[in-house]
């Protein structure tokens, strides 16, 4: 993921030069060792290979929900696999 700033809706993506669509999006969020997701981030995608964008207030924002996550009221839980190498198919 990269943050920050986009300036104008017409930028292309950093990685791959795809096209970016603005929409709200569950995004992964790593914050001081810890990973959170949260629902309807306003968000700049590539449609390319899916690359996310934020604009500096929304990840301001994002940041102050990850400080105060003994706010935050729903768990999810996920399956959670360990990578092998020849693992069959």
């Amino acid at each position: 993921m990269t943050y920050r700033v986009i300036l104008m809706q017409n930028e292309s993506c950093e990685l791959c030069e795809g096209t970016l669509e603005y929409k709200h999006i569950l995004a992964r969020f790593r914050f001081l060792g810890e990973t959170i997701y949260i629902e309807n981030v306003p968000a700049w995608v590539c449609t390319q290979c899916g690359e996310q964008y934020y604009d500096a207030p929304v990840y301001k924002q994002m940041e102050q929900i990850a400080r105060h996550k003994e706010r935050i009221e729903r768990m999810i839980s996920f399956p959670l696999a360990e990578f092998e190498m020849g693992m069959p198919a």
